[in-house]
């Protein structure tokens, strides 16, 4: 069973994680370069590798599925939300800051539950390279001080609700650095959504899955209403 619900929301994941990269401004459209931008332009950081991170920078792993981000807090340190169930069961320190496994993150999509926490470089990547900065060019708003970006996660350490769009990890590390909480990726996602809805496209081919249902099950209330409805729902959204 939870092997079937860590499949689905790997699912889920890749619709709401969409790569950060699509939001960015074209190459003809960017702002003139700062020297720190033009780090920020360089290949991904290997996690072992030398760090020159600096207090406040924001670190971004990208996944198979999805994008982690995290705010380093200097001395190999770094401060990352992340869905966990176990700060819910037990006070235990020891157990809480041992490393987050595949069962604990999923129980803690289910249950909204996380953690702000605090790992080192190598276990915040978990062996992927490390992007920095690169929200910069994304985000309007200029970056606070890396001192002032470093208190504010540290302040923020603990155990927290969760929500897979509207209080993430992009969340917690756009309102560290620039003051206000928000997911590019969730605004793009939500954007995904709002076009599948105004597809008109969409309504016929809800329909004839539905009129294929009733042909495979027969006709009853659990076919004949979502074909109904499902329709007629997209159809007034359009």
């Amino acid at each position: 069973m939870l092997d079937t619900l860590t499949f689905l929301l790997e699912k889920l994941f890749l619709l709401a994680h969409i790569k950060l990269s699509s939001l960015l401004p074209p190459l003809g459209a960017e702002r003139p370069l700062t020297r720190r931008c033009e780090r920020d332009e360089s290949p991904p950081q290997p996690a072992g590798a030398p760090h020159k991170f600096q207090r406040g920078d924001l670190l971004e792993v990208p996944r198979t599925l999805f994008t982690h981000f995290g705010i380093y807090l200097g001395e190999n340190r770094v401060a990352h939300l992340i869905p966990d169930i176990l700060p819910a069961l037990t006070a235990d320190s020891a157990q809480i800051g041992e490393m987050v496994t595949n069962t604990r993150l999923v129980l803690g999509v289910l249950s909204k539950r996380a953690s702000i926490r605090v790992d080192s470089v190598e276990d915040f990547a978990y062996g992927a390279g490390i992007l920095l900065n690169v929200m910069d060019r994304a985000v309007r708003r200029s970056p606070l001080s890396g001192e002032e970006v470093a208190r504010r996660a540290e302040k923020l350490v603990g155990s927290v609700s969760y929500s897979l769009l509207w209080n993430n990890c992009e969340h917690f590390v756009t309102y560290c650095r620039y003051g206000t909480a928000q997911s590019l990726q969730t605004d793009q996602f939500c954007e995904w959504l709002k076009s599948l809805i105004r597809d008109q496209r969409n309504v016929l081919l809800t329909a004839l899955l539905g009129l294929l249902s009733m042909l495979c099950l027969g006709i009853s209330p659990s076919t004949a209403l979502p074909t109904l409805l499902i329709p007629f729902t997209l159809w007034m959204a359009s």
